[in-house]
């Protein structure tokens, strides 16, 4: 499923805008002759902005900040900035780890390790082919990875896992995964035999309001017909 729609958004008010960005939308830079999220978000707030104030012509183009990305194929929860000062604190709660973003996947292989565990590789990235791979440290332009994942349940010949992020790293959770052994269903770029959608979600976020400081908790549900076997 692509594409946005007003229900998509979890809470809108001065300072944010939190939007559950479905699979298969790029959230910027979008293929010509597609929509991207950031670009369906601008139409929205200028015709909200049109409608506020009837019969005046709007020449301004609405303020939108990008906090964080997800990769097209990813469905999940994504904040956005509407003024500068909300951009700039939001910036430095991803920095600074306060923002919380948890990952649902289903991968492929039965995951044994019970309780918390921990996936630290090295990677590098290459952008000719926008893949990245696991390398030794010390390779040069090589940056650490970091996340802790654990298993919420198991099938045959799947595991679905929760996960958080410890680094943001170009498909680190992918790249992560296969490494080990265990890649995401529906992830032919990282080696899975099962076809379909990539089954992974940043279904959970947590965050800071920039403005009043109230911490603040959203999650979805994820719409891959692989994660509905869990259920």
């Amino acid at each position: 499923m692509a594409g946005f729609c007003r229900e998509d958004i979890l809470m809108e008010d001065n300072d944010i805008l939190v939007v559950h960005k479905h699979a298969g939308m790029a959230v910027q830079n979008a293929r010509m002759g597609q929509m991207d999220l950031e670009h369906a978000l601008l139409n929205y707030l200028a015709k909200q902005a049109r409608a506020e104030t009837p019969g005046q012509a709007r020449t301004q183009i609405p303020y939108l900040a990008v906090v964080h990305r997800l990769d097209q194929p990813v469905e999940g929860v994504l904040v956005f900035a509407k003024n500068k000062d909300a951009a700039g604190k939001l910036g430095r709660q991803v920095k600074d780890g306060t923002m919380k973003k948890e990952y649902l996947v289903v991968c492929e292989g039965k995951i044994k390790k019970q309780g918390v565990q921990k996936f630290e590789d090295f990677l590098v990235k290459d952008g000719r082919s926008n893949t990245s791979r696991v390398i030794q440290p010390g390779t040069a332009e090589a940056k650490k990875a970091v996340l802790e994942y654990e298993v919420i349940r198991t099938q045959e010949n799947r595991t679905l896992v929760r996960i958080h992020l410890g680094t943001g790293r170009h498909h680190q959770i992918r790249v992560q995964f296969s490494h080990a052994g265990y890649p995401l269903a529906g992830d032919a770029k990282y080696g899975a035999k099962e076809r379909g959608s990539l089954a992974l979600c940043a279904h959970h976020l947590e965050l800071k309001h920039p403005r009043t400081g109230k911490r603040l908790s959203f999650t979805v549900k994820p719409e891959g017909e692989i994660f509905h076997s869990f259920v």
